[in-house]
């Protein structure tokens, strides 16, 4: 009988669960990419991004780019179907997860000729077609223009009507050297002075560029096993309560209550194993911050080279950002997730066995925040001194960023009580300015140009998510997680609580409750 109701339960439970996977939808994350596959019939991709009074504000709100162009036409006008090829070979620069200068201008259109777009058009003061405007891409949320309005961050482009005039147009504003031949990304306006601390603003992005890009070499690499299962949840759990992004916390979430579906484990019978291998549920179908995340480049973390920076710096800025969000009673457990996620999930064994050893060496617990924040920082530059001697060894190091002692006087010269002498391991530091330095730098600084928003629809998936994003200090167990969606979806509560007791006499519950 017991069986019987509990084949009930999973049956009702599977299309909910499928319910709860990731869906197709129209919002700004997924417009942002539309251009990936928006080719038209002769071949010819288009850049432009096209968008409406429904998703204006999402799109400008979502975008990483710091600035943005918006053209406002309409379909049946000869004048804008022929300057459109113009627009193009300018927005191919800056649009898209293969643009040539990526991250730095959305260019964007809007067709005053649907009816939908009537309002839009109006708040910009639209007389004739085509009318381009230029500013940050955040003041176009719920922006407006007005031909005689003062002091607006929104100006009215009057230099447009060829790819060579708006290009020149754009590089006057941002000081830059663009050009339309450019082919390859060269990385050369990238911001190398150190000493400007609002550059770690725009590193949030780069945070959950690293944080998918992780996620999806561990399933790409087939990394979860049995004896690597209980580390990933641990560190999901971290990600849930204080990653930086709140998609990234969201989307962790999802993974987290649907653990055991999307990475079934023996604890399953075989027929329950074979009902969810039928929907086709897969942990590769997940992406930890969204649809869109991986955009494909870099932005606080970019190289002057391609082949420098990026995902290691990216996972570095991850990893600080997480240390100066917990509280005391969960650093010995963060220090013990972070190990063992990097020992088993980072793919360069070099650098893997390095930080292994490093951990190793940790004699004694965490007890509070502060130290392992500042042992972090310590492993940090205990890397890069070891990747100074090799980069200069092979010359393979960056010009523009070399290996350095983390944080530079320049950056915080409080942080340092004397000179430095004899090398860089006899810097007397003042911890407690590093300490200070540390959890604004990562902290406040990090977040602080970061649009906090999510455009995910509000289906049911999330509810469940919602609350795991909302209580940072709750302890998540994914089997007991999905087992409260059956017991809510079958309405047996009782039952459900009598099955989960019995699971937890299992040797698999067992051990990762324990490791939890």
């Amino acid at each position: 009988m017991f069986s019987l109701i509990l084949k009930l339960c999973l049956a009702l439970l599977i299309p909910r669960l499928d319910a709860m996977l990731p869906v197709e939808y129209v919002g700004s994350r997924s417009i942002l990419r539309t251009i990936e596959t928006n080719i038209k019939n002769d071949g010819n991709r288009e850049y432009g991004i096209e968008v409406n009074a429904t998703n204006f504000d999402d799109v400008f709100r979502e975008t990483p780019a710091t600035y943005a162009v918006v053209e406002f036409f309409a379909h049946w006008c000869p004048a804008c179907r022929n300057y459109k090829p113009q627009y193009e070979k300018v927005a191919r620069l800056f649009n898209g997860a293969d643009a040539i200068h990526p991250g730095i201008i959305l260019m964007a259109r809007v067709d005053c000729a649907n009816k939908i777009n009537s309002k839009l058009c109006d708040k910009f003061s639209i007389e004739h077609f085509p009318m381009l405007f230029w500013g940050p891409a955040a003041k176009f949320v719920s922006g407006s223009w007005k031909r005689k309005q003062e002091n607006s961050a929104i100006h009215l482009i009057d230099e447009w009507r060829t790819a060579d005039l708006l290009l020149n147009w754009i590089n006057k504003q941002l000081g830059s050297s663009y050009g339309l031949e450019d082919v390859t990304y060269e990385n050369e306006h990238v911001q190398t002075n150190t000493t400007d601390l609002q550059q770690i603003a725009r590193a949030v992005y780069d945070v959950e560029e690293a944080t998918a890009t992780a996620f999806e070499i561990i399933t790409e690499h087939k990394m979860i096993k049995s004896e690597t299962r209980a580390s990933l949840i641990n560190f999901l759990q971290i990600l849930v309560a204080h990653h930086p992004s709140r998609r990234c916390r969201k989307g962790s979430a999802e993974i987290l209550v649907n653990f055991d579906t999307l990475n079934p484990s023996k604890v399953w019978s075989r027929g329950t194993l074979q009902l969810f291998r039928d929907k086709k549920v897969a942990m590769s179908d997940h992406q930890i911050c969204g649809k869109d995340i991986p955009r494909g480049y870099w932005m606080f973390c970019r190289g002057s080279k391609n082949d420098t920076r990026g995902f290691s710096c990216g996972l570095w800025v991850l990893l600080h950002s997480l240390s100066v969000r917990i509280d005391d009673g969960e650093s010995q457990n963060t220090f013990k997730s972070t190990c063992n996620f990097i020992h088993d999930f980072f793919v360069c064994e070099e650098c893997r066995q390095h930080f292994h050893e490093m951990c190793s060496s940790v004699s004694k617990p965490f007890e509070k925040a502060h130290d392992f924040i500042l042992w972090l920082w310590e492993a940090h530059n205990e890397v890069n001194e070891r990747l100074m001697k090799d980069e200069a060894s092979f010359r393979t190091g960056d010009p523009k960023f070399p290996k350095v002692i983390f944080p530079p006087k320049q950056l915080c010269p409080s942080c340092y009580s004397s000179e430095p002498k004899n090398g860089n391991r006899n810097i007397s530091w003042d911890h407690d300015e590093v300490y200070r330095f540390l959890t604004n730098y990562y902290g406040e600084v990090l977040v602080s140009e970061y649009k906090d928003k999510d455009s995910l629809p509000n289906v049911e998936t999330g509810k469940l998510a919602e609350e795991l994003v909302a209580s940072p200090n709750s302890v998540v167990v994914p089997f007991g997680a999905a087992l409260g969606i059956a017991a809510a979806s079958c309405g047996f509560g009782a039952l459900a609580w009598l099955w989960r007791s019995r699971q937890k006499s299992r040797k698999y519950k067992h051990q990762l409750l324990k490791s939890i």
